[in-house]
């Protein structure tokens, strides 16, 4: 059974920073790519970043420069670090496997005053 759980969200002021936690189980950590989407309320999920089995990353154009995916395939983790945090970027972020098969159940993100 393949699980994803995500951990580290919360509430942050704007110019803040949180990072990201997801732990994947069930699968062979190693050889997924893995990313992060999110969906802010009245809106469609988009994807955040992604990151390949190798060190290949992709940004949305509105994190870049802000955001940085990472992994430990030791640890079967893949890791959002979050910089710099502006009340847009509110919402649930998902974790999920690259081919968008399996997702974890979401961790809200608050950037308010």
């Amino acid at each position: 059974q393949v699980q994803l759980v995500e951990s580290g969200g919360g509430l942050v002021q704007p110019g803040g920073s949180l990072r990201l936690s997801c732990v994947a189980s069930g699968i062979i950590f190693s050889r997924n790519g893995m990313g992060w989407h999110r969906q802010a309320p009245g809106k469609q999920r988009e994807l955040v970043a992604r990151i390949s089995t190798g060190t290949t990353t992709n940004y949305a154009e509105s994190v870049k420069g802000r955001f940085t995916i990472s992994r430990d395939d030791a640890k079967s983790t893949v890791y959002l670090q979050m910089n710099n945090l502006k009340p847009e970027d509110t919402a649930v972020y998902y974790c999920n496997t690259w081919n968008l098969a399996y997702w974890g159940q979401g961790t809200q993100v608050t950037v308010s005053s």
